[in-house]
């Protein structure tokens, strides 16, 4: 019998570019999607979805209300209008990409956990959402007849704070898209000049809010540029999040504030190119569950600095980038001078990273997540 799976695609959202949990879903997907035209597949969406996620004609879009984006509309969104979807239908599987689930029903559940940043740094979000998190995060982990995550810190992680059986975890990591890519050397003046004032560049991307450690790396960089001639600048990509008062406080403060340069959120397109053009990327966030910009980084044949914690190492790879302690803001700003200054450094970091990202596949990662989706269907149906 053919297996018919219901999705929680919230994070499909429209727009030019996808950030990680959006991009894990679309990624895995639309690979699923194609490999198993036998298959239903029910895309529950939250809003007005983009059409172009309507991968092939075994998608069925459902548009469930309210817009689930505040810890009451998510419990609205999961507990009733999900729940009374899935009462009404009975697909054979709930699958869902974002961490959460719902309570209120007797469909077998696969859940993709991306993280437990909230159990670790809990003031880093709001108390509203911290408390959502920490009361309904273990029980959907529980609920859940399978879970994944997409590392093994992640996955350790799993069994450590929640007592989860390791062998219902399946481990299914991100991989860079295939537009990440070395960029030429010709293109890379073009790229400078657009975005550094024609300078070389250390490049962060990833959403602006307190677990990416943007304040230290801003202390590092001007610290850098303090004991330095150089003319290398800092490039940040990406949108303005939540609690960001400290990382706006410290940018003001900074003595080489005007080297910094701030370009929102960018399209794929446009993030391919600096990734290519960069002199490294800088990426020391605190906590991860995987670091996806650590891996596109490598693809593009940027040199990466990021930190020696959680999954991080995990996503570098042996040797695969320089590593430093997140909190050590004089280590950060040493790495940064060698980078900068080592030229044959960053030659092998590229070479290195070229070599581990090659492990990383988004084919490989659609077909995990589907082995492990079957382990929970109900033997009669397949």
């Amino acid at each position: 019998m053919p297996v018919r799976v219901a999705v929680n695609v919230r994070f499909l959202l429209p727009g030019d570019s996808l950030e990680g949990i959006g991009r894990y879903t679309y990624e895995t997907l639309r690979r699923l999607v194609a490999a198993h035209p036998e298959t239903q597949f029910d895309f529950l969406f939250d809003r007005p979805f983009d059409a172009r996620y309507v991968f092939s004609p075994n998608v069925t879009p459902h548009v469930l209300g309210p817009p689930a984006r505040h810890p009451v509309l998510w419990w609205l969104w999961f507990e009733v209008s999900v729940a009374r979807w899935l009462r009404r239908h009975r697909p054979d599987v709930l699958l869902s990409f974002d961490g959460y689930t719902t309570l209120r029903t007797t469909v077998p559940r696969l859940t993709v956990m991306h993280d437990l940043a909230f159990e670790h740094f809990p003031t880093g979000i709001s108390p509203l959402v911290r408390r959502y998190y920490q009361r309904y995060a273990p029980r959907f982990a529980r609920a859940s007849a399978g879970v994944v995550a997409v590392s093994e810190a992640t996955k350790a992680d799993l069994v450590q704070t929640y007592h989860l059986d390791p062998a219902r975890i399946t481990v299914a990591p991100n991989a860079p898209a295939a537009h990440f890519g070395p960029l030429p050397e010709a293109a890379h003046t073009a790229v400078r000049a657009r975005v550094a004032e024609g300078e070389p560049y250390f490049l962060f991307v990833g959403a602006l809010h307190p677990r990416k450690n943007l304040p230290n790396l801003l202390r590092a960089f001007d610290a850098f540029k303090s004991a330095t001639s150089s003319p290398t600048r800092l490039v940040l990509v990406g949108r303005w999040a939540w609690q960001t008062g400290a990382i706006a406080e410290t940018y003001r403060a900074m003595r080489h504030q005007a080297h910094v340069h701030l370009t929102g959120r960018l399209t794929d397109a446009e993030l391919t190119q600096l990734y290519g053009a960069a002199r490294a990327l800088c990426y020391i966030p605190f906590f991860e569950g995987f670091g996806l910009p650590v891996v596109e980084a490598q693809a593009s044949g940027c040199p990466v600095l990021t930190a020696d914690c959680s999954s991080l190492p995990e996503a570098a790879g042996p040797g695969g980038a320089l590593l430093v302690p997140p909190a050590d803001v004089a280590a950060i700003a040493d790495a940064l001078a060698l980078l900068d200054a080592d030229a044959t450094l960053r030659r092998r970091l590229v070479a290195q990273g070229f070599d581990h990202v090659r492990r990383f596949s988004w084919d490989e990662t659609a077909a995990r997540v589907w082995s492990a989706l079957l382990q929970v269907v109900p033997p009669v149906v397949h």
